[in-house]
């Protein structure tokens, strides 16, 4: 078995007081061999636009006094790297939800893959590549296309503010061999190709997307039904095998199909299986999400909703094993799948977006002849004291070594407010 010596976790926060947790993690549950805190490190404290002045000078003209963080959507040890070293990816950068309207307190911030190091207590960013178009300019994060993706509004919710075709909601990040990234994003949702300057070589989104108007290539491909993705639940995990010949995408819920109501009481997700050379879908299999209140170990019938449960997190062990983030905000489990006991689903009746029954819509899979990713559980991150919430990246860093990141979300929730000077 592949955990058949103690595995060691790091857990990478940029909270205010932003802290790396190692913690052993025994390959059975023996007495005295639980999971334990090792150590910890901090990433300091440095503004928005201090930051972004890194790689582009002057282009964030107020970041309301908005702290750098975020960085934590994934985590990815490339291969050559020392063992305390990593690469990471901020998302579309700070963003809040008053009253129900998406804002965008920043909207010049740009996309970032972060090269960082744990050296002792400290997080030391090493380099600072902002994700751009082939002139160079920055792709932003914001929205793409109205109505199709959420409305954004400025700080305040105020003023609605123009949507950008270039921009993107980055989640997951791998480093090829040859040193360029691959990436996942929310919106389309679609799959990146980016090179090691961070220029967009070329975007892949599902057959039938609305996206037009882009700097950069774009390459509908993926499947169709994808376009069904929930708005800010589109792609959110992304491993490379050891080989370096295959990607593994994951959507972070359940598809928004045939019903939005449907899809949002859904337990069945889907991770494509992605050929590197080609950048075309090899295979796709159903991830059945656990009962959300039996996952947070509370009484069944609890005030959750399905929709709590997330996949936000992946790293391959081989072609076929995968380490999967299976969480809610407060509760994250790694869990092992093999997707060759799995059904592959790809390019078949679960694909066509009229076929009825959904595959959204089935309460059990198996009697639709559907074998889906098999789970075993290798640590609940959340009962290990010190572990902070909102786990959304993992990486493989030896054969006994994990590293695990959350994010932050820069600070602000859905309800931050700002003072009459707009900080």
């Amino acid at each position: 078995m592949f955990y058949s010596a103690p595995l060691c976790i790091a857990t990478l926060s940029a909270a205010a007081l932003a802290t790396v947790s190692v913690l052993a993690v025994p390959a059975d549950d023996r007495p005295g061999n639980q999971p334990r805190l090792l150590r910890s490190a901090e990433l300091a404290d440095i503004g928005l636009s201090t930051f972004q002045d890194l790689s582009l000078p002057g282009t964030i003209p107020n970041d309301r006094s908005i702290r750098f963080g975020g960085i934590g959507s994934d985590i990815f040890r490339a291969r050559g790297d020392s063992a305390n070293e990593f690469w990471m990816v901020t998302d579309r950068g700070p963003n809040g939800q008053p009253s129900g309207r998406r804002t965008f307190p920043v909207p010049e911030f740009d996309p970032t893959i972060v090269h960082v190091k744990v050296n002792g207590d400290r997080i030391e960013l090493l380099a600072a590549i902002p994700i751009v178009t082939p002139n160079g300019s920055p792709v932003t994060g914001l929205p793409n296309v109205a109505t199709f993706d959420e409305t954004p509004w400025n700080y305040n919710a105020s003023v609605i503010l123009p949507a950008d075709a270039n921009g993107l909601d980055t989640e997951g990040l791998v480093r090829t061999a040859d040193g360029d990234f691959w990436a996942v994003e929310e919106y389309s949702p679609s799959l990146l190709h980016v090179d090691r300057d961070g220029t967009v070589l070329e975007r892949i989104v599902p057959i039938g997307s609305p996206l037009i108007g882009t700097a950069y290539p774009v390459v509908h491909s993926l499947p169709e039904i994808l376009n069904k993705r929930r708005q800010n639940r589109g792609f959110e995990a992304l491993a490379l095998t050891p080989d370096g010949s295959t990607l593994f995408i994951a959507l972070q819920s359940p598809l928004e199909h045939p019903t939005r109501s449907i899809g949002r009481a859904s337990r069945n997700t889907r991770i494509l299986r992605v050929d590197v050379a080609t950048a075309e879908v090899t295979g796709e299999f159903v991830f059945r999400l656990d009962e959300v209140c039996a996952f947070v170990g509370v009484a069944p019938g609890c005030a959750l909703a399905p929709g709590e449960m997330k996949l936000s997190g992946m790293t391959a062990l081989s072609n076929t094993l995968l380490l999967v983030d299976e969480r809610t905000d407060d509760v994250a489990k790694v869990v092992q799948v093999d997707v060759s006991k799995a059904t592959d689903i790809y390019l078949s009746q679960w694909d066509q977006v009229a076929h009825s029954p959904a595959l959204e819509s089935l309460a059990d899979p198996a009697a639709e002849g559907i074998a889906v990713l098999p789970k075993q559980l290798i640590v609940d991150l959340s009962t290990l004291p010190g572990m902070p919430k909102k786990i959304e990246g993992i990486t493989l860093v030896s054969p006994d070594i994990l590293a695990v990141a959350n994010d932050n979300d820069f600070g602000l929730v859905d309800e931050t407010t700002f003072d009459a000077n707009g900080n």
